[in-house]
């Protein structure tokens, strides 16, 4: 898979999880990589690990910063053709506790932001009548959800929905628009998170991999990002609206592993 021709936009790509697995993908394959974070040290720091990256600070959520990084972007290295947006901000809250102020920033950055970042992006392709492609990370909590998700998980539907909306739109383009949606990727901080669930977090992820996978081993973050370099690249030319899930099959299974060997099922 050749990428060296690709210039390539990753929102969020500053930190660990999903987004430096899929910089580290990009990179490896060759492609140019554009480094979106909301801070410039940020992107600065993250920016050093890939040969040729390019930092930009931007908050996806304000429309103005979106104009001024693709001015900045498009005066150094020209009309990108690849985006990833993967920028996005998560909430473990019931659905009927979650203030408004919570719901708007999570809708800002997860789905608003995602649709001003990726209009920019074709807008410019299409002034200049050049292809392209998009990648939206997705979750599979759009798919399939757990207590405490709802609002996350709505977010993330309405990611998909527009991935394949802008797919039909933007076909006769050459424009093509896909979405990952990457399972349980493992990281320190997100104890922090599973703590709103369990006493245990350590547990719980042990339990998880082993339980609620079809395959039991850890999602690496660069896992998901083979797979967004795959649908960025000439080899996915005829992919296009889909979804794939890098979940270890979660998705897949009707049971969980416990219930099958209870119930041998």
């Amino acid at each position: 898979m050749n990428l060296k021709n690709r210039i390539v936009l990753v929102t969020g790509g500053g930190g660990i999880g999903v987004g430096a697995g899929v910089c580290k993908a990009l990179s490896k394959f060759g492609a140019t990589v554009i480094l979106n974070e909301i801070d410039m040290e940020k992107a600065e720091q993250a920016a050093k690990k890939y040969p040729g990256a390019i930092p930009v600070a931007a908050d996806i959520s304000q429309p103005e910063e979106i104009a001024n990084m693709f001015e900045k972007v498009t005066a150094e290295v020209g009309v990108i053709d690849g985006l990833v947006n993967n920028a996005g901000v998560g909430l473990s809250k019931m659905a009927h506790e979650v203030s408004e102020e919570e719901f708007d920033r999570l809708y800002d950055i997860d789905i608003k932001g995602v649709w001003q970042v990726s209009k920019a992006f074709v807008n410019g392709l299409l002034a200049h009548k050049k292809p392209g492609s998009i990648v939206n990370i997705s979750s599979v909590n759009a798919h399939s959800t757990m207590s405490r998700y709802a609002i996350y998980a709505s977010a993330k539907a309405a990611v998909e929905g527009l991935t394949r909306g802008m797919a039909v739109e933007l076909g006769p383009y050459n424009i093509r628009v896909n979405a990952v949606g990457p399972g349980y990727v493992h990281a320190e901080q997100n104890y922090d998170l599973i703590k709103t669930w369990t006493d245990d977090p350590e547990q719980w992820v042990k339990d998880f991999i082993i339980d609620q996978q079809a395959l039991n081993f850890d999602i690496l973050p660069e896992d998901c990002g083979n797979t967004v370099a795959f649908l960025i690249s000439e080899l996915s030319r005829a992919v296009t609206g889909q979804t794939l899930y890098v979940d270890n099959g979660s998705t897949s299974l009707l049971f969980n592993r416990f219930s099958t060997e209870k119930f041998n099922l």
